[in-house]
């Protein structure tokens, strides 16, 4: 009867052990070395596959035969670590699973290769920065050394800059790609893109003129988080909180009809000349007489009024606080939902205005702006605080705090608020319909693990603004617009010039809008390009319809989208999950993948998350050449999804033991005379099992297929992984040593025949079972014995072998015995070949019978003479082993 791996929709696979290699063709004579080693597999198996074409997708197919993965494309800027190997070993070990129950994989790889780290790393390398006023070099050459002192840097061209990065960038591309083949990564290398190609670029330009037009993508001028080092503005989900120092400062302003002093404290009395209102909480008793009045400020002489707003937090400070545009983003809320003035005085640069605002307008307050004109934030606080001082306004010390402040994720300053124009895309964080839908978006996928959807969902609803997509940046995807310059050379933001789509990938700093000639940029009458690029998230966001040819191939696209998963770490749920389920459900009214694995990090000994930033990564070469492939993706199959999993060499080591076990059983049961003739494919063939123990295997092995199967479509392959390594174990521990003596025939040829069918049965499925983990080591005993390779096989099956009834637990008993004989010779410090003349076994009366049933390959195995079996009758369950009397060891002859 057919049979399908539950919850993938996947084609009927194979029966147990049955392969579709046999056909009518002869069994291969099995060819095993004398001295089988790991060493060397990962590069002679990964050749082999790349010629065999094993992992190569089949674009003639129909959706329901296929399983597409939106594979995470690594940041191709310096190295990887083992975090990589961790989280993109599990998604391969899915991909092979997915493979082997019949799906037609499609399994690309990209990398993102555009943005600011490629950007630092570019710098950093050639010591060189990008300077845009800079004319293009065709003939320019970094330095061979980059300068020590980065003001020392070559200032070059954005051009010339563009260059450096594609050149560095396909350097280390081709490096990760060894190591990721080296990992036995089962991707088809054909289907590979890198976000900053053409079809990328264009692709990620279509998508947002399509949400231009949509309605979703708009440019406004308004509060943005900006970083000072890197010069551009920060989207809320790059942002991170640190514990940074800080001080509060008291001081007060005065109310302007009655002289009463309202006393503030902030961290940043810098920003106190660009002050638009103080505000308490309605419902602080304190301030309640002074809502509407007019107070004015310390030092600079201007008139605000006080506000009531429910943000206030009445036990911080002294219970009011200083509205300044903009301190933070709860000064942005107040600005917006009180509708006050802007008073912006920090620029771009991160340095006040060099020129005193029109709202300071008395003498003493112009002159103490003096102080603080052109000054950098840091500056301008000691200078303020100095003023505040000298005025004697400033009530007691500063006390000193240490508080959350954010950053840019890349960064090492805190973040400002700047008023600029930018692009934003919908994401709901203004539109609370929009919120609920790509929340109910979140419900359309399935999560592994589901818990991990809580995360997705908590953020839409934090969401307090739309996604700012556009950077001040260099190499990255401009943004695709080009903007009317009126009869005094100013650009008109609310129409801008939109490229045809035919036309992408465009460039508006070189090329031009339809209907203008270049000598028009700039000029009256003219346009002017767009000089930003787009966040590299907006257009990682649409890696699915990237590396699926969205409107480059639509019956393609179509074959692969919806993704059917999603593998990602949990730490950019916020960013690039949500940045995809935003973009899918603008542009296709669709989820952008059904299934989603959620990867955790990987923590160093102190269980600290590994990152370059904090210089505690593992170089993935260190592990991959100590213990080998097999081995490190052991470790990485062996942790849940969605877990924090500690660096582990001893989980490696284990890894690295059971492969070198798989090789040496492996070579024990071929040298037998097992071949593939010898494997159980139906119900007819499994009457050659004429021994009870050979029959109680099958029977474990029919349940372990069942479970492992299970797990795996259910993404916990952890559990399937120690589902077959424990039964692994007690197959080569304790089955193998039971039957060792009738294998090699002592017992006769039907007894013979029996193990050997099983042995070979086992041998089969343990091979496809390990193989999405262990690949190397499992298609290389694969093709001791086996035509092609186990990759190319199916998905081990127990239809057909339901007539094989074996006793459940009976290997468990005959375990016992073996143990507790085993234990009874070391104690007595003899070998282990010693004779049992005999020995009394007690246990229940169940398992009695296992082992009465077995007794002659016990007593093999053992070397006992007579084994005399006693029921149990205090309810003890144990197998116990007493009375035993061991022959005595023969010594060596004397010469």
């Amino acid at each position: 009867m057919a049979d399908q791996t539950p919850g993938t929709d996947a084609p009927a696979t194979e029966t147990l052990s049955a392969d579709s290699s046999h056909g009518t063709t002869a069994p291969k004579t099995p060819v095993v070395p004398d001295r089988p080693a790991l060493e060397g597999l990962e590069e002679k198996l990964h050749t082999a596959w790349q010629a065999e074409e094993i992992y190569h997708f089949d674009e003639d197919t129909e959706r329901a035969e296929v399983y597409s993965i939106d594979t995470p494309p690594p940041t191709a800027s310096g190295s990887l670590h083992v975090g990589h190997m961790f989280s993109y070993t599990q998604t391969d070990v899915m991909a092979r699973f997915m493979r082997m129950t019949g799906k037609n994989v499609f399994y690309p790889l990209g990398w993102d290769d555009n943005g600011l780290p490629t950007e630092r790393r570019v710098q950093n390398y050639y010591g060189v920065r990008c300077d845009p006023a800079q004319p293009y070099d065709p003939d320019y050459t970094p330095p061979e050394k980059p300068a020590k002192n980065q003001r020392d840097w070559d200032a070059i061209s954005r051009a010339n800059f563009i260059e450096l990065c594609e050149t560095l960038t396909v350097q280390d591309e081709k490096v990760f790609e060894d190591l990721f083949s080296r990992l036995g990564l089962s991707v088809d290398w054909r289907q590979t893109y890198r976000t900053i190609d053409d079809d990328s670029r264009a692709a990620s330009q279509r998508a947002f003129l399509r949400d231009i037009h949509a309605g979703n993508a708009y440019t406004a001028q308004a509060p943005t988080l900006w970083d000072i080092t890197f010069r551009t503005a920060v989207a809320q989900a790059e942002l991170e909180a640190k514990e940074h120092p800080g001080a509060y400062h008291r001081y007060p302003f005065t109310v302007k009809d009655t002289g009463e002093q309202v006393f503030i404290e902030t961290t940043r009395p810098e920003l106190l000349p660009s002050c638009v209102a103080l505000v308490a909480h309605p419902e602080d008793e304190r301030y309640q007489h002074l809502f509407g009045k007019t107070v004015i400020s310390p030092l600079f002489d201007v008139e605000v009024e006080v506000k009531a707003h429910g943000l206030a937090q009445p036990d911080k400070g002294s219970g009011a606080a200083m509205i300044c545009t903009f301190g933070d983003m709860t000064d942005v809320t107040w600005w917006r939902e009180l509708q006050l003035p802007t008073r912006a005085l920090i620029g771009r640069d991160g340095r006040f205005s060099r020129e005193t605002p029109e709202w300071i307008s008395s003498a003493q307050g112009q002159a103490n702006y003096d102080q603080l004109a052109g000054k950098t934030v840091h500056s301008a606080k000691e200078a303020v605080v100095e003023l505040l001082k000298a005025a004697e306004l400033l009530e007691g010390e500063p006390k000193k705090i240490m508080h959350a402040v954010h950053f840019y994720e890349k960064g090492d300053k805190p973040l400002e608020v700047v008023t600029s124009r930018q692009w934003y895309i919908r994401n709901g964080g203004r539109d609370a319909a929009r919120r609920e839908k790509m929340i109910a978006r979140g419900k359309e996928i399935s999560w592994h693990p589901s818990f991990m959807r809580s995360r997705y969902e908590n953020w839409v609803e934090g969401l307090n603004g739309d996604w700012l997509v556009s950077r001040q940046r260099f190499f990255g995807v401009p943004i695709p617009v080009w903007y009317p310059l009126n009869a005094d050379a100013e650009p008109d933001h609310d129409n801008p010039l939109l490229p045809d789509e035919a036309l992408l990938p465009v460039d508006p700093a070189s090329e031009v809008p339809a209907g203008y000639q270049e000598s028009q940029r700039g000029a009256a009458g003219g346009f002017i390009g767009e000089s930003d690029v787009l966040d590299t998230w907006a257009t990682s966001a649409i890696t699915p319809h990237i590396a699926g040819r969205w409107e480059k191939d639509n019956d393609f696209f179509n074959k692969v989208f919806p993704f059917d998963l999603r593998p990602q770490g949990h730490d950019i749920i916020r960013t690039w999950l949500f940045a995809s389920a935003v973009r899918a459900n603008s542009l296709n009214d669709s989820v952008p993948w059904t299934n989603t694995a959620i990867s955790g990090w990987i923590l160093d000994p102190d269980r600290k998350k590994m990152s370059k930033s904090k210089g505690n990564v593992v170089v993935p070469t260190e592990p991959l050449e100590q213990f080998g492939s097999d081995a490190v993706r052991y470790w990485a199959a062996s942790a849940k999804l969605g877990a924090d999993t500690a660096y582990e060499v001893a989980q490696m080591k284990i890894g690295r033991r059971l492969a070198i076990k798989l090789l040496n059983a492996s070579k024990f049961a071929l040298n037998l005379g097992v071949t593939e003739a010898h494997i159980i494919t139906d119900d007819a063939g499994a009457e050659v099992l004429t021994e009870a123990l050979d029959r109680a295997l099958i029977a474990e092995l029919r349940t372990v297929v069942d479970q492992a199967t299970k797990h795996f479509a259910d993404y916990d392959y952890a559990r399937a992984l120690q589902l077959v390594e424990s039964f692994f174990w007690s197959f080569t521990d304790d089955y193998v040593e039971l039957v060792k003596d009738r294998a090699y025939g002592t017992r006769g040829e039907q007894a013979q025949d029996s193990v050997l069918a099983a042995l070979a049965t086992t041998l089969d499925s343990l091979l496809r079972l390990f193989a999405p983990v262990l690949p190397f080591v499992t298609d290389e005993v694969w093709r001791w014995w086996r035509e092609g390779s186990v990759h190319s096989t199916q998905w081990p099956s127990t239809a057909g072998l339901e007539s094989v009834q074996g006793s459940a637990g009976m290997l468990d008993s005959l375990a016992q015995v073996l143990s507790g004989l085993r234990k009874v010779k070391s104690e007595a410090k003899v070998k282990q070949r010693t004779e049992v003349l005999t020995a009394t076994i007690s246990a229940p009366e169940a398992t009695l019978a296992h082992i009465d049933a077995a007794i002659a390959d016990v007593q093999a195995a053992t070397r006992s003479r007579a084994l005399e079996l006693v029921a149990q009758t205090d309810g003890t369950q144990a197998v116990l082993v007493t009375e035993v009397q061991l022959a005595e060891e023969e010594q060596p002859a004397q010469v």
